[in-house]
């Protein structure tokens, strides 16, 4: 039985990506038959053996916040292969402002994965060959989930509140509409720091249509989802955001940054993109959403089109072809 160290720099608890990636990766792998140690980036080299001896295989999640793990795990399992998995802070931030750090990860690694489809543009071309994508799936929303609400018009954002995802852009987009128009904004997510909380409250309280409800568990996110007319992704830069994946999985139309982490998983030819930061652009998006049902039902066919990519099966195998390029069986 392959026994493998998942390493990744969100602890116990942690509702941000890379520890919801991690725990679905464990489930995934352990389906396949593999032992699957969780570890935090911080806890050492002998949380990743099993019963004293090294693993079989260690993924390590972010390139430069597991970097300390990476180079640790690469000096006391000389042996072992190594897998990085490269965000969207490692490519698009870190790799500019740390560049030692983010190629030494890389060149730790026998095998990459990167999470949507245009990463390999983004990425020195002497790392391509070790380059696999998995993309992050999502389940169906349950049967008997609740539709949206008559009256308004509700477009979800979800996600962490902090600098990367320009989180209150779409709050921006929905100030000072026509009086007529139904639109509101629902934002789900934990502030990053102190500051995007109160920046939050803020918004609340100069603009009625804007709703920050925090962090909270992911099967209420799936029922906001249910109920929500759109979901508006305003980041500047992602490395494919699961939530893209599960509006997808919903059948939930999007409106995108126009960012490579977003065209990777929506396709090149997505009707649903505006500019990045573009509060005007993504505020007639909304509006052409609202005043055209044809617009949505063409972006609803265009996510439900790319759904089997985001499909459980699809990565379990991805990350099955994964373990296979790292010379082992699982």
């Amino acid at each position: 039985m392959l026994k493998i160290a998942l390493i990744t720099p969100a602890g116990r608890g942690s509702r941000a990506g890379n520890r919801a990636t991690a725990t679905r990766w464990a489930g995934l792998l352990r389906e396949l038959g593999c032992r699957v140690r969780l570890v935090g980036s911080d806890e050492g080299t002998d949380a990743c053996r099993f019963g004293g001896k090294p693993p079989d295989l260690v993924v390590a999640l972010h390139a430069i916040r597991s970097h300390a793990a990476i180079r640790a795990c690469r000096e006391a399992f000389a042996h072992v292969p190594r897998v990085v998995v490269l965000t969207g802070t490692d490519v698009y931030r870190f790799q500019h402002s740390h560049p030692e750090a983010f190629l030494e990860s890389l060149a730790s690694a026998d095998a990459l994965i990167g999470l949507h489809d245009e990463v390999k543009a983004d990425i020195p071309p002497r790392f391509h060959a070790y380059l696999h994508v998995v993309h992050q799936s999502a389940l169906p929303l349950p049967p008997g989930a609740p539709g949206p609400v008559e009256g308004h018009y509700e477009v979800l954002v979800a996600g962490h509140l902090r600098e990367e995802k320009d989180s209150l852009r779409a709050a921006l987009a929905v100030r000072e509409l026509p009086a007529g128009s139904r639109l509101r904004v629902i934002q789900l997510g934990g502030a990053h720091d102190q500051a995007w909380s109160n920046a939050a409250r803020d918004e609340m309280a100069r603009n009625p249509r804007y709703r920050w409800l925090g962090d909270l568990p992911h099967w209420q996110v799936r029922r906001w989802m249910a109920r929500a007319r759109m979901m508006a992704i305003s980041s500047r830069m992602e490395g494919g955001a699961n939530v893209v994946s599960e509006a997808c999985m919903a059948g939930l139309p999007v409106l995108a940054s126009d960012i490579a982490g977003n065209r990777g998983l929506l396709g090149e030819d997505y009707s649903g993109y505006f500019a990045v930061e573009d509060t005007q652009a993504l505020r007639e998006c909304l509006l052409r959403a609202e005043a055209e049902p044809d617009f949505v039902d063409g972006l609803r066919r265009q996510v439900l089109a790319r759904a089997p990519l985001f499909h459980p099966d699809a990565e379990r195998a991805g990350l099955a072809r994964v373990i296979a390029a790292c010379g082992l069986s699982h």
